[in-house]
This record gives structure tokens, sequence and C-alpha cells, in this order.
């Protein structure tokens, strides 16, 4: 009987240590640059890509290049509105649009104004200033400079599969649409991001 109590504790004890082994969690910092694709779905590195190379099309467009000479000089003023997601899994819209008004405005090709979701903020501290700001610190109301042209695009996925093997193209789709005449001046739909994904056949 104690033989099989001895038994009994060595294999419990071997049970509980292969379970604090698979708990275990092991974590690597690396370079926020280096392409990591673990799942195959969207990630950050795609983002990067996609946004820079849209706008870099989109910046040697036509309208960009010969809006400056077309009005004194002046550069063109762009907003980001929407971009839609489109495919089969879940994209945070918010990343892509951050991405791509960085590139825009560190290309310092063109001006660049605040989007509707962040200017109700700033509409409300300049409504504030006038309450409680000196008059001569108090920015003045109905100052805002226009947007000339507004950037925005949608994200899908074609997904095509056999046994364990699977491969995701992202088309990403930006226009750059004149706000006064609603013309499309500039369009660009970019399939640069395809992955090929192959599942481990092995079930346990």
């Amino acid at each position: 009987m104690k033989t099989i109590k001895k038994i009994f504790t060595v294999i419990s004890i071997a049970v509980l240590f292969v379970f604090a082994g698979c708990k275990s969690t092991k974590v690597d910092r690396v370079d926020p640059d280096k392409k990591v694709d673990l799942s195959g779905y969207w990630n950050d590195t795609d983002v990067r890509i996609v946004a820079q190379e849209l706008i870099d099309s989109c910046l040697s467009s036509n309208a960009v290049k010969s809006f400056p000479s077309a009005h004194k000089g002046k550069a063109p003023v762009v907003i980001v509105g929407s971009f839609r997601n489109l495919s089969d899994e879940h994209i945070d819209t918010e990343i892509v649009t951050k991405q791509l008004e960085a590139a825009l405005i560190n290309s310092g090709k063109v001006d660049f104004v605040s989007a509707a979701s962040e200017r109700e903020e700033i509409r409300a501290e300049r409504l504030d200033q006038q309450e409680n700001s000196s008059e001569e610190t108090a920015k003045a109301l109905r100052n805002e400079t226009g947007a000339d042209f507004m950037l925005q695009g949608s994200i899908k996925t074609i997904i095509d599969s056999l046994d364990n093997k699977s491969t995701r193209t992202y088309y990403v789709t930006a226009e750059l649409v004149d706000i006064e005449t609603n013309k499309k001046l500039w369009m660009e739909s970019n399939s640069s991001i395809k992955k090929v994904i192959t599942r481990s056949k092995n079930k346990f």
C-alpha cells in the first residue's frame, strides 16, 4: 500500500511539473522595425509598408505636385477621412489613418489639419479661452484652415486556400478627393501585402 502511495505521489509531482512547464511564458524584446509575422494576419509591419507606399504615390501625383504653382506657392491642405475595414478580420483602422497622417506631415509637401473627431475638442478649448484666457492670448473663433483635399479609402482581403496552405492578399485602396468639387484627383489600390500561410496538419 505504501508503495502505491509513493508511486501516486511521484506521478502527481510529475504532472504538476508538466503543467507548470506548459504555463511558462517567455518574452523577447525586438527592434520595433523588425518584421515579425506570427499568425499571418494584418500586423504593424503591414501598416508601415502600405502607409509609406501609398503616401509616396499620393505625393508624387499630379494633383499634389501641380497645386503650389496654381495657388501662388501654397501647399495643399489635406485631411485624412475614414478608412473602412472591408476585410474578413479585425483591423484597427485608426492605426492605419494615423500612419498615413504621420507620413503626410513628415513629408513636408502638404499642410495638414485635424480630423473631424479631433476638431471638436480643439473647438471646445477655443470657446473656453474666450471666457477664461486673456484677450492677448485667447485664440480667435472662425479662423480655422479649411482643407483642400481629403484622403479616404478601404482595406479588403482576398483569401485562397487548399488543404493546410492558404494565401492572404490585402488590398488597401486610397483616394484623394477635392473637397470643393468632389472630384477624385488620385486613386491607388495597393496590394503589396501577400502572405502564404502553412498550418501544421498535426492535431492533438
